[in-house]
């Protein structure tokens, strides 16, 4: 397996050695992690004299504009033109953080349909064997980690900028949740000690990531925990929903709800949170779970889904809102044992 990794890493040197253009790629609805690691990635290959371009399917969260290169980024579902015109100008993929192409929404067929050469680095679970070489491992805290070995053992660290670890930085520290969650391994701590190193300040970034939210989503969380949260002591499972009226009413942007679905967990007793939001044509799940919990194979089973053990997330696209409710109510039965609390709520 060591020997594998080590000619896979070997592989990507060579195609990023012999590429001139090359597009970085991340999934549908961005997080901290694909963007960090995708804008990391970009200072570095551009300090290698690279031609570089980041495309993303859609708009992400307003708490990470702020990142060096940020304005560069193309967006598919705003700049389609400009972005077939890279597609078609690029002579090698990196896909960041999504184990299968349908993740990148209206750009699965474009990228399916295009033989050009693609490299995956992603730590979710089974990855989709369409990619020519893959860097891929469910036991790293997040993709940034996975980009910065690939950048140490393909022998780039030279080109490591003061832009490229502050955007890796901010990657890694969302997806651990300020180093709370996923990074029970010292490995985490010590690229982050590397990236450190560069000089970043690590409080403006951590006040820029999670101390950057509007009134208004502040007054939505407190209703979604008021207002809707319910707690079933006998599972230990609490739940949250939002309407599309009920966002409306709080001129809900993307990133509003980001982190929503963990607080639950903080409550004595709950081991496993979901939130349901309403969509125009599906709805968003999203769960989330501590001890041995596998949110992802619950969600995989009965939902469309997928993610990690303790991170999930798919959508209902069949069931209106009262109805995936109950569905999801209705399996919980099947988890008792897991979902048992250790304590009475």
């Amino acid at each position: 397996m060591q020997n594998q990794l080590q000619l896979n890493f070997k592989q990507i040197k060579n195609l990023i050695s012999n590429s001139k253009n090359i597009c970085i790629v991340t999934h549908f609805n961005p997080d901290g992690d694909a963007i960090g690691s995708s804008l990391g990635l970009y200072h570095i290959l551009l300090e290698m004299g690279k031609v570089v371009n980041v495309v993303t399917p859609n708009e992400y969260p307003e708490y990470l504009i702020w990142l060096p290169a940020n304005h560069n980024i193309v967006k598919y579902s705003l700049q389609k033109e400009k972005t077939h015109g890279i597609i078609n100008s690029t002579n090698l993929f990196i896909c960041i953080d999504f184990n299968e192409l349908k993740r990148t929404g209206d750009l699965f067929e474009i990228l399916g349909k295009n033989r050009v050469k693609k490299i995956l680095i992603d730590h979710h679970p089974n990855p989709e064997n369409i990619f020519d070489v893959q860097i891929s491992d469910i036991s790293v805290s997040s993709t940034v980690e996975l980009v910065y070995e690939t950048i140490i053992q393909c022998g780039f660290e030279q080109f490591i900028s003061l832009n490229a670890a502050i955007c890796l930085f901010t990657g890694l520290l969302t997806d651990t949740i300020s180093f709370s969650v996923n990074c029970s391994n010292p490995r985490t701590f010590e690229i982050a000690a590397k990236l450190l190193s560069f000089g970043i300040d690590k409080e403006e970034i951590h006040r820029k990531v999670f101390d950057n939210f509007s009134a208004n989503r502040m007054r939505l969380l407190g209703y979604t925990l008021g207002k809707k949260m319910v707690i079933l002591p006998e599972f230990g499972t609490a739940y949250m929903w939002l309407t599309n009226d009920e966002l409306k009413d709080f001129n809900f942007q993307m990133g509003d709800s980001e982190g929503f679905v963990n607080y639950p967990l903080s409550i004595k007793g709950v081991n496993f949170a979901a939130l349901f939001m309403e969509r125009k044509d599906y709805i968003k799940i999203s769960f989330r779970s501590r001890r041995n919990i596998p949110v992802n194979k619950i969600i995989s089973t009965h939902f469309s889904g997928g993610g990690h053990k303790n991170a999930a997330g798919g959508e209902e696209y069949k069931l209106n809102m009262e109805e995936t409710i109950k569905k999801f109510v209705s399996i919980l039965p099947q988890y008792a044992e897991i979902l048992k609390p250790s304590y009475n709520l």
